[in-house]
């Protein structure tokens, strides 16, 4: 219950500009947005244990431009070749090449396995085209990805388990067998252990520091990137809520966190008691004294277990794990 935050209420803190976006209806469990200001959501997740609006329908990866005075959801063509119909995306991450070809990486679920898909996203037509399909061994359970080249990234397991049972018992015993791995088609290592479970992964503008979040132990880590992609433990930050998803304000250096107030609401499927949402704002995380600010909360009313929060010029998106998303003026 501790994990979960089971007991945790919190009081509503809402932007005065927000609307939910059109067109997303069964989850936006990840954003990344271009420096050009495009937003790649991912949509549909089916994740063990929790629920989902759509059970029966693939994923989708939505773009929005938030250039757009009123931007709006436009879903992707995927190209021929590629499975769509087990298409189960998770967490995205977007590369852009010295030629600047656009790469997207997506975490996939097909079949309840762990792969990450590598796509070139063509603008002109809003279509990617798929290159690959990247699977390892020692990717067994991968949550969330940070791109680092045009074929290599930073990839978390949140759990040592995929099959629910024993991942719900991984959880159970408090085991930390959770852990993040580099990945290029040269090697793939281990290069971080020891969580509960680790969720999203981001890395600071100066690409010196790669950001962890341990969902289950309420906190992220700062690990010290070196050249031979190994990472060491700089420093924790200790917060009082389940941390998922990280993204980076390019700008600021700033850290912005979709968050679970209450992780047994999530896994109890009870209309008269919603998943709340929370997106937590990390000034100067590297510090002696981070300044942590709520800038969003709601009960479940609007909007159900937020999993990411992105900014782009004062604009935040909002995302969640299986509902809707929510477009802010800030």
């Amino acid at each position: 219950r501790n994990r979960l935050n089971a007991s945790r209420e919190i009081a509503p803190v809402t932007p005065p500009n927000c609307r939910l976006i059109k067109g997303i209806e069964t989850g936006s469990e990840d954003i990344d947005i271009l420096p050009n200001g495009l937003a790649f959501i991912s949509s549909g997740l089916k994740y063990p244990g929790l629920k989902s609006l759509a059970p029966d329908k693939p994923g989708e990866i939505f773009l929005m431009d938030l250039n757009e005075d009123n931007p709006r959801a436009v879903e992707l063509r995927i190209s021929r070749g590629f499975d769509l119909a087990s298409f189960n995306p998770h967490g995205i991450s977007t590369y852009i090449d010295r030629d600047d070809t656009v790469y997207l990486f997506v975490v996939n679920h097909p079949h309840q396995k762990s792969t990450v898909e590598l796509f070139k996203f063509v603008e002109d037509d809003n279509s990617l085209v798929h290159l690959k399909t990247i699977r390892h061994d020692l990717l067994t359970s991968v949550n969330d990805i940070v791109a680092m080249g045009p074929e290599s990234f930073y990839a978390t397991n949140d759990h040592y388990f995929f099959d629910f049972i024993l991942m719900f018992l991984e959880m159970f015993l408090g085991l930390t067998w959770s852990n993040v791995v580099y990945y290029s088609p040269k090697e793939v290592k281990e290069v971080a252990a020891g969580f509960y479970s680790a969720n999203g992964i981001n890395i600071s503008p100066d690409r010196k520091y790669i950001y962890v979040a341990d969902i289950l132990d309420h906190n992220v880590h700062v690990l010290e990137k070196h050249a031979n992609w190994n990472l060491t433990h700089v420093k924790t930050l200790q917060l009082d809520t389940l941390i998922d998803n990280l993204s980076i304000d390019t700008h600021t250096g700033d850290i912005w966190i979709g968050c679970h107030p209450n992780g047994m609401k999530m896994f109890y499927d009870d209309p008269e008691n919603l998943p709340g949402s929370e997106v937590l704002r990390i000034q100067n995380i590297l510090s002696e004294e981070p300044a942590v600010t709520r800038v969003y909360a709601d009960n479940g009313s609007v909007l159900q277990g937020s999993s990411v929060a992105s900014v782009y010029e004062g604009k935040l998106l909002i995302g969640t794990v299986f509902h809707r998303a929510l477009y802010c003026e800030l």
